[in-house]
């Protein structure tokens, strides 16, 4: 089996790629199984911090690795907290999307997406990394709902759903998902270049 380091800490991370790679033969292990330290995100766009930190990663393991940045952007608060979404409220995730909904009590422009950039890196000096883009349509809903899901999902209503992102399957997530999508391409990519059968 093929292994691939996901450029991440975050268990629910780990846990959505796994369930979509393990079907092409990818193990894919968390950054802080080889003690691979969190890398400091200074890029301006989800394109810079992905690279940053699958190089970070592939550089001190010494295998392929996969990053990924990804966020959300709420049109009433013109695409914010975009790259910052992770730390918006500095206090976690709970409080992170409690900040959206505090800020947004007052409005009814509620529209919004998740955005995640993938980032395959052959190797920790690979020139032409492969690049993924892939967006998720929906809006911030008043309230959160939910268990099923990490960061906004709780607050996060797809479009065409009646319920939020956090009341879905993890089956139904996967093929609707900003993340699922842009790894639905990085496998298409993988595949063109000869990486995976």
């Amino acid at each position: 089996m093929n292994k691939i380091v996901l450029a991440s800490g975050n268990k629910g991370k780990l846990k959505e790629f796994s369930e979509l790679m393990n079907n092409y033969g990818i193990d894919v292990l968390a950054q802080s199984q080889f003690n691979v330290s969190d890398v400091a995100e200074t890029g301006t766009t989800f394109v810079e911090n992905a690279i940053i930190k699958a190089r970070h990663a592939a550089k001190i393991t010494g295998l392929a690795a996969i990053a990924d940045d990804s966020g959300i952007e709420v049109d009433f608060l013109q695409g914010a907290p975009g790259i910052y979404s992770a730390r918006y409220s500095g206090k976690g995730e709970k409080a992170n999307y409690e900040k959206v909904l505090h800020t947004l009590a007052d409005t009814t422009n509620r529209n919004a997406r998740f955005q995640c950039v993938l980032v395959y890196m052959r190797h920790g000096d690979d020139p032409s990394p492969i690049i993924c883009q892939a967006s998720w349509e929906g809006s911030i809903d008043f309230s959160p709902k939910g268990n099923n899901g990490h960061g906004y999902d709780p607050i996060f209503i797809p479009q065409g759903y009646e319920c939020t992102a956090a009341q879905l399957s993890s089956e139904v997530k996967n093929t609707l998902s900003h993340r699922g999508k842009a790894l639905t391409l990085l496998i298409t990519e993988m595949k063109n270049k000869g990486l995976i059968n």
